[in-house]
């Protein structure tokens, strides 16, 4: 097969605007690309894959009913946020969550078994990557800024802490993600500042993870693909956005900046130490210019940067993509 007729794989949800700009940058470099949601397996996506011992990866097809592609040819695979298999309604319990796990780390791990295959990014790294204390380790030794940081359940901890930093203090969640309500309706746990004068026995109820609040020009989301970054601005004008930027969006004026070299060099080395190719960074700009980051999503948000900011983050996703073979 020619390199110009090898596939992408694009694994991500029907809805995603994210895979929809990637796909369109694909089809105008002529790459075919083979799109599905991992939901889509076992019931409507079919996966036959079989490794000899003489040979150097898995061979074999995949089938969504429309297009093909078969294993040995694929080029590169782009995992962004696909959903989790659904299981026929027949395979009771708990055999229905066995088959679930069972089908995911089949196409996972098969696929993390081609040979020569580029990701963005492979989940297997992505996992590790979004692990928020570790971040701040691996930023530190790459050169950036971070702010201090605290983690504990105790509240005489999170009170001399309060001292040391001596001003205002926020606090985060650890781990992301959004809560169930009620009727469909999920509730984000946003940045928010917290009065050590009010730290409790209640802190003893979970881990807290407390930061000193970073004093903001304005907010960036750095985007990187490979070796290319950009930079995307956020400049707030209520207090709910100055504090977490996703509460407020109607107070937001976006625009661009030209990263920092040394900025991105450390951005580049923290890709490698992870494995990975993407990630969206979130940094702010003091008013003196100093870059301090505050955390990196492996799998983070980046269509609505592209499109408010005509930065070509797409493009470098395809370029990225294509260049398997090129």
């Amino acid at each position: 097969m020619t390199s110009a007729a090898r596939p992408v794989l694009v694994v991500a949800e029907r809805l995603d605007a994210s895979a929809d700009m990637v796909m369109d940058e694909l089809n105008k470099r002529d790459v075919p690309v083979l799109r599905f949601d991992v939901a889509e397996f076992p019931q409507q996506l079919t996966l036959t894959a079989s490794h000899a011992p003489t040979e150097w990866g898995w061979t074999g097809m995949l089938d969504d009913g429309r297009r093909t592609a078969r294993l040995e040819d694929v080029r590169a695979v782009y995992w962004r946020r696909p959903g989790r298999p659904v299981i026929a309604d027949a395979v009771p319990e708990p055999y229905a969550t066995w088959a679930k796990n069972q089908a995911e780390a089949a196409l996972l791990n098969v696929f993390a078994a081609l040979p020569g295959a580029r990701w963005i990014n492979n989940p297997h790294h992505d996992r590790v990557a979004a692990h928020k204390p570790q971040q701040l380790v691996v930023a530190t030794r790459c050169g950036l800024r971070v702010p201090r940081s605290l983690i504990t359940n105790d509240p005489d901890a999170a009170r001399d802490f309060a001292k040391q930093v001596s001003g205002p203090l926020i606090c985060k969640p650890v781990l992301g993600g959004r809560l169930p309500v009620d009727e469909g309706r999920q509730l984000m746990v946003a940045t928010h500042y917290v009065d050590p004068a009010a730290f409790d026995h209640s802190i003893r109820t979970t881990a807290h993870y407390f930061q000193e609040a970073i004093e903001k020009a304005y907010e960036v989301r750095l985007v990187a693909v490979a070796d290319k970054v950009f930079g995307g601005t956020l400049h707030t004008s209520s207090k709910k956005a100055r504090t977490d930027w996703r509460t407020d969006y109607e107070y937001i004026a976006y625009g661009t900046v030209d990263v920092p070299e040394d900025v991105a060099t450390a951005v580049r080395r923290f890709l490698a130490y992870y494995g990975i190719v993407f990630g969206s960074f979130d940094f702010a700009v003091t008013p003196a210019g100093e870059w301090v980051f505050f955390e990196n999503n492996p799998a983070g948000t980046w269509a609505w940067v592209e499109n408010r900011t005509g930065l070509p983050i797409a493009a470098a996703h395809a370029d990225h993509l294509r260049g398997a073979c090129e």
